[in-house]
């Protein structure tokens, strides 16, 4: 398992609900998808209450993360392989 802080990342929303993570990515993003809990990614787990969606915006891709004692954090990340994963794995929904 890996370290989110090993990665590059923008913080878009900071401890925010599951709720609020959808809800920001299904009114500023056109084109998201849905995943289960346990997703795996960069090598980190997405954790979560469904629905969990995660966004693309080009090469970057949003998704809510959870940090144990810290709460649920809304993060970009340039990544073009994720952005192909995630458009093979991923549910589309809109």
């Amino acid at each position: 398992m890996g370290c989110i802080e090993q990665l590059k990342y923008e913080i878009l929303l900071a401890r925010a609900r599951f709720k609020e993570c959808s809800s920001f990515i299904s009114s500023n993003y056109d084109e998201y998808y849905q995943v289960q809990p346990g997703y795996h990614m960069m090598n980190v787990f997405i954790i979560g209450v469904p629905p969990i969606y995660v966004a693309v915006d080009g090469d970057n891709i949003i998704f809510p993360y959870t940090k144990p004692c810290h709460g649920t954090f809304l993060l970009t990340i340039t990544s073009p392989e994720e952005v192909e994963k995630i458009k093979k794995m991923g549910e589309p929904v809109k």
